[in-house]
């Protein structure tokens, strides 16, 4: 039984200090379920017409999200620093790219795979790590 300040029985402030403490433990539970997510590469293409290929990147990271996924898109970020059209950065960004998968638990090809996606589905499979190649609407 919770006593309050004075020694008394107090289970009216009691409860309300049980409530909040497992109120608490939930959200501790929830925010540690969060950043422990299953990391996605999301493999899907990018050159060529980079702008519709970035919306459905995007679009392809909200599913990953949506099923309980943290999405990892280097192509998304990397670009956003290196110059995609200079063969040396973009060439880095692959290698950056693929240093990330490898932190990755799958890896799902979003879409015809084109020669940077096949790069990363051949580290993957080397890496052991199970790639899924999901449908993509037209």
């Amino acid at each position: 039984m919770y006593k309050n300040s004075e020694g008394y029985n107090s289970p009216t402030e009691g409860m309300a200090i049980s409530n909040a403490m497992r109120e608490y433990r939930r959200e501790q539970k929830r925010r540690f379920a969060d950043k422990n997510r299953r990391k996605v590469y999301v493999a899907s293409p990018y050159a060529g017409d980079t702008e519709k290929n970035t919306e459905a990147a995007v679009r392809y990271c909200r599913l990953v999200v949506s099923r309980g996924y943290m999405p990892v898109a280097a192509h998304l970020m990397y670009p956003q620093v290196l110059d995609d059209g200079d063969p040396a950065q973009r060439e880095l960004g692959l290698l950056f790219g693929l240093a990330l998968l490898k932190v990755c638990d799958e890896v799902w090809a979003f879409g015809p795979l084109s020669p940077g996606m096949e790069q990363e589905v051949r580290e993957a499979k080397r890496l052991h790590i199970p790639v899924k190649y999901m449908e993509v609407d037209a």
